[in-house]
C-alpha cells in the first residue's frame, strides 16, 4: 500500500487507507479484531485510528476498549515502530454527563490513560476530538503543545471542527510558537447529506467545501471517517439514513453505478478511489467488522480513477 507524508513539517508517514478501530473490543470481538489488524498490516497498511472514548455508548462499554485491545495486539505482535497510531481526546463522557472537553487537565489525564492502554510511550497523531468553546483556545493549544514538547505525541490534529475554527486555532498556535493542528478528521464520503442537515450522530461534523479548500491550500491531510456510510453503498440490508434522501443522492448513485461497472469494481472500491484521488489530500478511515470487508477495501488501495470517470462522479450533483 502506498505511503505518503502527512505534512511537509512533520515527516510522519501515513498509508493511503487508515483502519478505524472504533468497534474493536466491543461490537467486534478480539479474535476478529486481531485478524483484521493482521491483514491490514500484511497488506502494507500502517495507520490505525482510535480514541479514548471508543466505545462507551455500546451496552457494557465504558470507553477505552478499543485502545486496550490495540495495546494487547501491539504487545503480542511487536509491530509498534512500523505503525502510525492516532487517538483522540474531548468526546469522552465527563462528570456532568456532557463531553469531557479540552481543558488542560483533561488532555493530560486522558493522554496518560491512552498511553497506558496502548502500552506505548507516544501516539503519532493526537486529535482534539471536537470543539470545546467553553475552554479558552490558548489553554487548549498550550496543553496540546506540551504533549509534543514532552515527546508523548508527534502530530496534533483537529476533528469535527468547522473550517473557520480550524483556521483560527492554527493561526493562534503559529503566533505563539506552538505546534499547530496539521491533521484534520471529519465525516466525508461521496454521497452528501441534505444541505443544512444537522447530523443525528452526536458530535459528527461533515466536511464542507470551505474545509476541503483550506486543507488543500495549506497542504494538510483530511482523514475521512464514515467514508463507507456503514456499507450502504453495496449492502441492501443497510439503507441510507433519511438525511441522505434528496435528488442529488440518486444522481450520484447512478454515476457511481456507471463508473463501477465501467471499471469492473464494487461501488465501495470506486468511492475509495474517488476519495483518495482528489485535489485535497484525503485518507479514508475504513471501518470494517470482518476480514472479508477489509479485503474489498484493500483491493482499492492502489486504484486510480481515469480523469473522465472522475469527472462523471464529480459532476453528478
Amino acid at each position: 500500500m502506498q505511503q505518503r507524508s502527512l505534512h511537509d513539517r512533520t515527516g510522519t508517514l501515513v498509508s493511503r487507507l487508515a483502519l478505524g478501530a472504533m468497534p474493536f473490543g466491543t461490537t467486534v470481538d478480539e479474535k476478529t479484531s486481531f485478524a483484521i489488524l493482521d491483514r491490514f498490516v500484511d497488506a502494507g497498511g500502517t495507520t490505525i485510528d482510535t480514541a479514548n472514548c471508543y466505545s462507551f455508548w455500546v451496552p457494557g462499554g465504558t470507553g477505552g476498549e478499543s485502545e486496550s485491545l490495540l495495546g494487547r495486539w501491539l504487545k503480542d505482535r511487536g509491530s509498534r515502530d512500523r505503525l502510525t497510531i492516532a487517538s483522540k481526546v474531548g468526546s469522552g463522557p465527563g462528570p456532568d454527563g456532557q463531553a469531557e472537553g479540552l481543558k488542560p487537565a483533561v488532555i493530560q489525564e486522558q493522554l496518560e490513560g491512552t498511553l497506558r492502554r496502548l502500552g506505548t510511550d507516544h501516539v503519532d497523531i493526537y486529535y482534539a476530538h471536537r470543539e470545546d468553546r467553553s475552554t479558552p483556545d490558548e489553554e487548549t493549544l498550550a496543553a496540546f503543545h506540551r504533549t509534543v514538547a514532552d515527546g508523548k505525541t508527534r502530530v496534533l490534529g483537529a476533528s469535527n471542527h468547522t473550517a473557520w475554527r480550524l483556521a483560527e486555532t492554527r493561526a493562534l498556535a503559529e503566533q505563539r510558537g506552538w505546534t499547530p493542528y496539521t491533521a484534520v478528521q471529519q465525516r466525508y464520503s461521496y454521497l452528501q447529506p441534505r444541505p443544512k442537515t444537522t447530523l443525528p450522530e452526536g458530535g459528527h461534523v461533515h466536511a464542507s467545501d470551505e474545509l476541503l479548500d483550506y486543507v488543500s491550500s495549506r497542504g494538510l491531510t483530511l482523514f475521512a471517517y464514515t467514508s463507507l456510510l456503514w456499507g450502504a453503498y453495496s449492502r441492501p440490508d443497510q439503507p441510507l439514513p433519511e438525511h441522505y434522501a434528496h435528488p442529488g443522492t440518486e444522481r450520484r448513485l447512478q454515476a457511481l453505478a456507471k463508473v463501477s461497472d465501467e471499471l469492473g469494481v464494487t461501488p465501495i472500491q470506486a468511492v475509495l478511489a474517488w476519495l483518495t484521488g482528489g485535489e485535497a489530500a484525503v485518507v479514508p478511515v475504513i471501518g470494517v467488522s470482518s476480514v472479508t470487508q477489509l479485503d474489498e477495501c484493500l483491493a482499492a488501495a492502489d486504484l486510480e480513477l481515469p480523469g473522465e470517470l472522475r469527472k462523471v462522479l464529480d459532476e453528478a450533483v
